[in-house]
């Protein structure tokens, strides 16, 4: 299954209403139509349609659509009509006219006050009317989107492959700096253990004390030594490391929706990698702590990205 990108752009255009001339409205006879998909990341799936007034009867069943195909991201649809020419008239039908005479005659009757419709008035009122364009229009609407849909998929997947091979490319280097940290504990305690060693007989020979034996003097050092590596054990940090290395590895070959997981990993992966440097007790081991997490916080920049 793939893995999908949050970010993603995708565009298209179609001729409509050829037969409106036919119909009295001749200013729509070039019209086309034109929308534009584009989405960046969110933790959840926001849908926000923009539309002009002759689509809006279709802003339910894009939003089904749209939520068929998605499932996270702030996505915006944008719908143009465009090739309209407004200096054109639209001619009233006659049964426009007939209604708008009716309507006129009642309120005169209860406002006789009232200005009665000029023509200008009769044919705004008509441009408003929903016409046989406008049903054209709303019949191209939905399956020039989904067209357009299929590309912005498709965009998103591209972008989704390129950013697992990202992650998993940072999984290799994290795995690497793993690997070079699992041998310098043993090698900070052998150290460390010769030091205390060192400074009891320091000690030893500097306090002229006789009641203490050099053997007592080296207990007390391999006890010293021992505490420090209980206190600098870092087998179980690097345990778990490896383990959210390997899971976030599986979630990214199986695909699918994988940005919420992979975002709680990589917050584990940064609590193990800070445990890390706090028990750090050898300049290399600080250094390899800071590098784990400069990858990664790169990688939580990239799985923010992802569906």
């Amino acid at each position: 299954m793939a893995v999908y990108s949050m970010t993603g752009f995708a565009s298209g255009q179609q001729a409509a209403c050829k037969a409106v001339a036919e119909s009295g409205a001749s200013k729509s006879a070039q019209t086309r139509l034109a929308v534009e998909l584009r989405s960046v990341n969110s933790r959840f799936l926001d849908l926000s349609l923009r539309l002009p007034d002759e689509l809006r009867q279709c802003d339910s069943a894009l939003r089904k659509l749209l939520g068929e195909r998605l499932k996270r991201g702030k996505v915006e649809l944008r719908a143009y009509i465009e090739g309209r020419n407004a200096a054109v008239l639209v001619e009233p039908p006659p049964r426009l006219l007939q209604r708008l005479a009716a309507l006129q005659d009642q309120v005169r009757i209860w406002m006789p006050d009232a200005a009665p419709l000029s023509t200008a008035d009769a044919l705004r009122l008509a441009a408003d009317e929903p016409t046989d364009a406008d049903a054209d229009l709303a019949d191209h609407l939905l399956p020039l989107v989904s067209t357009v849909l299929h590309d912005f998929t498709a965009a998103r997947e591209r972008e989704g492959a390129r950013l697992t091979q990202l992650l998993l490319a940072r999984l290799t280097q994290l795995r690497q700096l793993t690997a070079q940290a699992a041998p310098l504990v043993p090698q900070a305690v052998e150290a460390q253990k010769r030091r205390f060693l060192l400074r009891w007989a320091e000690a030893l020979a500097s306090s002229g004390n006789p009641g203490i034996t050099p053997e007592a003097a080296q207990e007390r050092a391999l006890a010293e030594a021992a505490a420090f590596a209980i206190r600098i054990d870092i087998a179980e940090e690097l345990g778990r490391l490896a383990a959210h290395l390997d899971e976030i590895e599986a979630v990214l070959n199986k695909g699918g929706e994988v940005g919420k997981r992979l975002d709680f990993l990589i917050q584990e992966l940064h609590r193990e990698a800070n445990t890390l440097g706090s028990k750090s007790a050898a300049l290399e081991l600080t250094r390899i702590s800071v590098d784990m997490k400069v990858l990664i916080e790169q990688m939580r920049e990239q799985v923010q990205n992802l569906e």
